[in-house]
């Protein structure tokens, strides 16, 4: 003990302080170090969670001991990499996460066997909506969702029942399209008995209305279905047409746009058409009819002209004969007639529009500058005419075609070489994960080399107490006293005077001292004092 305490008052305590300092900075800045390397790398277990699924998914967590860490005030739970899979199918079998809703295993439960009919339809409506909403929650760009269902109860004695209707709330990343509104709609009214899609609302986060729940063949419903229609035969005429373009100029030396010009309009054209060659005899009715008849005057038939005077003398007649003929003929003849009904529904092609940009040749010469020469109208001719072939061109119907010849301001290479995959296909995980432990490893590195070794090294180096020259008391010029330096021979016997007068001196201090030792220790007291 002495010898360790002997040691540690060599030392010093600022020495000792410092060592203390550096030991608790190793110590602290290693356990960090040890500790952030063997500590689990943490995943997302579940994104965009509720609190309620949050408090339950933590509640399993802790009786599973899992780690675990929160983000997001709660809606984003953080678990070991190595567990992810097995923590998601154990809570997937509880029914975690169910995104703030009920769904059918509410009737898992003990405690709905005295449940009356109205609590059981109540919970069959919950059940409903729940599934629903996970359902849509499904979907690609839809963060949450909510569903009210109305479904009106059939009263007895009652013919004529109210359409069940449904309202949804979503959440969504970006926007939707007219196609998965209308996806969306389609999917709640084929779960739901007697709804049709078109008494489905649906309404986003911001209050905007998507879905107004009218009729879907009218309105703005019927033009953004118009609108998804343009657009698709755009891209697929522009697929087609780039397709055949690539081959004769190369990949990316064109651009090609298409516009679509639709029918929006519902027409119907009746027609009829009459053939006056082609007649056939449709009925046919003859009659004739002939009659005789004779009278005679003198049996007393009394006329105009026999009671003229001397009618028996001019007129040896007694009578007279009639005779009548008629003959009448009808034919009805039926005309051949054609009658034509054209219904033309919205969202036929009424004209085609395709303009197409073509870069020109680039020849690459000894010193490899590459030249630019535009292509020729043969050549332009000759794509206009594929490009007419790619998209059904009409001329009649008054389609466009446009094929130009302009130098590109960033042209691709010809002959562009395709950048093939590394050896090492690392994820995002890992190389963040690799970068982590490289910045730990150069502070490491930089603390040790500027921090620690200047620190441990200064604590390791002994202090070197430097001895003064030897020095003599002499008068100067001006009369006052100064150190005078001359030879090493004259230095050392000037050494010697002054170490034999201090031993005088000395001496003549130890006999004061013996002969008058109350003096000497009241000197010594005040002495002290006076340090103190």
């Amino acid at each position: 003990m002495l010898e360790l305490t002997r040691f540690f008052k060599s030392i010093g305590v600022a020495r000792l302080a410092a060592m203390g300092v550096v030991a608790a900075v190793l110590i602290g800045f290693f356990v960090l170090i040890i500790s952030r390397v063997t500590s689990p790398y943490m995943v997302p277990l579940f994104t965009d969670l509720t609190f309620e699924d949050s408090a339950a998914i933590i509640e399993q967590l802790e009786s599973q001991a899992v780690p675990y860490d929160l983000r997001g005030e709660g809606a984003v739970v953080l678990v070991p990499k190595e567990n992810v899979l097995r923590l998601r199918m154990s809570l997937a079998e509880s029914g975690l996460p169910s995104g703030g809703s009920v769904g059918y295993e509410i009737f898992d439960r003990g405690d709905t066997l005295g449940a009356t009919s109205f609590v059981q339809n109540i919970n069959r409506l919950r059940a409903l909506e729940g599934e629903l909403s996970r359902t849509i929650r499904a979907l690609q760009r839809v963060v949450q969702a909510r569903v009210h269902l109305v479904i009106p109860e059939r009263q007895l004695f009652q013919r004529d029942s109210e359409s069940p209707t449904a309202s949804i709330a979503v959440k969504v990343r970006g926007e939707l399209t007219n196609g998965q509104i209308q996806a969306i709609r389609h999917l709640v009214a084929s779960a739901v008995p007697g709804l049709k899609p078109s008494r489905v609302s649906i309404v986003d986060e911001a209050g905007q209305l998507l879905a107004n729940g009218e009729d879907s063949a009218s309105g703005g419903a019927m033009m953004g279905a118009l609108d998804e229609k343009r657009k698709a035969q755009e891209a697929r005429l522009r697929r087609a047409v780039e397709e055949i373009v690539f081959q004769v100029v190369g990949d990316g030396r064109a651009r090609v746009q298409v516009t679509a010009e639709l029918e929006r309009n519902r027409i119907t054209q009746t027609a009829d058409v009459f053939d006056p060659d082609g007649q056939v005899v449709r009925s046919s009715q003859s009659r004739s009819e002939a009659s005789n008849a004779s009278e005679d005057l003198a049996a007393g038939g009394v006329t105009v002209g026999n009671q003229l005077p001397g009618a028996d003398e001019e007129g040896g007649d007694t009578g007279s004969n009639s005779q009548r003929e008629t003959s009448e003929e009808v034919v009805n003849y039926e005309i051949s007639r054609t009658t034509t009904t054209e219904v033309t529904e919205a969202g036929r092609l009424r004209k085609l529009s395709v303009a197409v940009l073509v870069d020109g040749v680039y020849t690459q010469e000894a010193g490899g500058d590459l030249t630019y020469a535009p292509r020729t109208d043969e050549q332009l001719a000759q794509i206009a005419t594929l490009v007419r072939s790619a998209v059904g061109f009409e001329e009649g119907r008054g389609d466009l075609v446009e094929v130009v010849n302009m130098r590109f301001v960033a042209n691709a290479a010809p002959d562009a070489a395709l950048v093939e995959p590394g050896l090492f296909n690392f994820s995002m995980d890992d190389i963040m994960q690799v970068a982590e432990l490289g910045v730990m490893l150069l502070m490491t590195l930089l603390l040790v080399l500027f921090v620690m070794r200047p620190l441990v090294r200064k604590v390791l180096t002994p202090e070197q107490v430097e001895t003064p020259a030897p020095i003599s008391p002499t008068m100067n010029q001006e009369g006052s006293e100064g150190v005078a330096v001359g030879e090493p021979d004259q230095r050392l016997e000037k050494a010697q005077a002054t170490g034999a007068a201090r031993a005088d001196m000395v001496r003549q201090v130890s006999e004061l001292v013996k002969t008058n030792p109350d003096d000497a220790a009241t000197i010594l007291r005040n002495w002290l004092q006076e340090a103190a």
